[in-house]
């Protein structure tokens, strides 16, 4: 029987500017960040910074794209402004605005508006609005290790109301913060509880599944009818260690539906046919289906993971758009 030939969307496409990361590599903070990431590097994606990598701009994803049939990439600025001291951030909205266009219904803009407490909530909140209401920004990224309070600092009310009241789904970094100079303790996962308390209309995809608490958050997405699990990132390291994907999921799948479930990307580009092809081929083992009760995925929980609820968070159509062949 031929494979499925699934509509497939994902989130957390990081651009840099080319240019300005040209400008500020004698910066300290360069360094400091360079050494840190590589851990989180070597799990995901087996390789570090210093190895080969695809160019981070659109002209060379839509290539991956297409060869991986990957039909929709959301596509964010990399900000890390305290690298630099708040000087610069990695790349900007408007950049990622540039690079998208000449790809109209395959890339579209995930915002990113942050920090939003450091540079205050009038600033964040026109800029999330215009980007949502003028720029056709489908999802917007809550960064807070590089802000100056955590997930459920009150100062951040505000601007889940004015996400809340665009009706925009808010993707959220949440778990560990894997670079330096970022805290951990601003993006815990059970911060989440207490925003999604207060704000029940609020849609957030916690990214990373929230390693290295994802049973917390699993038990919270149970808990709350908006909070779907995000396996970007960590995705790449649960095609290379399989065994950590299928507990992870197989959980998932006890506590929630596959509509809960989002696909997103943050690896290196030419690692997108591996990672899809992983949700594409799951296979939940035998024995974990006996010992864990662990069920396995059917090909409707294959589609819904692999596009559909992204499409429908994000008001997509879920057609097929990478080139047959």
């Amino acid at each position: 029987m031929a494979q499925q030939d699934y509509f497939v969307a994902m989130t957390e496409f990081h651009f840099m500017n080319l240019q300005t990361m040209s400008e500020i590599g004698y910066y300290p903070g360069m360094k400091h960040f360079h050494d840190s990431v590589n851990g989180v590097l070597r799990a995901w994606a087996g390789r570090d910074l210093d190895s080969e990598w695809p160019s981070p701009v659109a002209s060379e994803l839509i290539k991956y794209m297409d060869r991986a049939n990957v039909d929709v990439a959301f596509c964010l600025r990399e900000p890390m402004m305290d690298i630099t001291g708040g000087t610069v951030s990695m790349s900007t909205n408007g950049f990622m605005l540039q690079q998208i266009e000449p790809y109209p219904g395959r890339m579209y803009l995930e915002a990113n508006v942050g920090p939003v407490i450091r540079r205050g909530l009038k600033h964040a909140n026109w800029e999330l609005e215009y980007l949502v209401k003028e720029r056709d920004a489908r999802l917007c990224k809550l960064y807070t290790p590089e802000d100056d309070g955590p997930l459920n600092d009150r100062r951040l009310w505000p601007f889940y109301e004015k996400a809340q009241e665009l009706g925009v789904p808010l993707t959220i970094h949440t778990g560990m913060s894997y670079v330096c100079p970022q805290p951990n303790n601003h993006c815990a996962v059970g911060q989440l509880d207490e925003v999604l308390l207060d704000f029940p209309d609020l849609k957030i995809i916690a990214y990373h599944a929230g390693w290295p608490d994802t049973e917390l958050l699993i038990g919270l997405c149970g808990k709350h009818k908006n909070l779907y699990m995000s396996i970007s990132g960590i995705i790449g390291w649960y095609q290379r260690a399989p065994y950590r994907g299928y507990h992870a999921i197989g959980t998932a799948l006890q506590w929630m539906t596959s509509e809960k479930i989002v696909l997103g990307f943050d690896l290196p580009f030419d690692d997108l046919g591996r990672v899809t092809d992983y949700i594409r081929n799951f296979d939940m083992p035998a024995e974990l289906q006996e010992q864990w009760g662990y069920a396995q995925l059917t090909e409707q929980d294959k589609a819904n993971i692999l596009g559909l609820n992204l499409a429908r968070l994000t008001g997509i159509e879920p057609t097929k758009r990478a080139p047959k062949g």
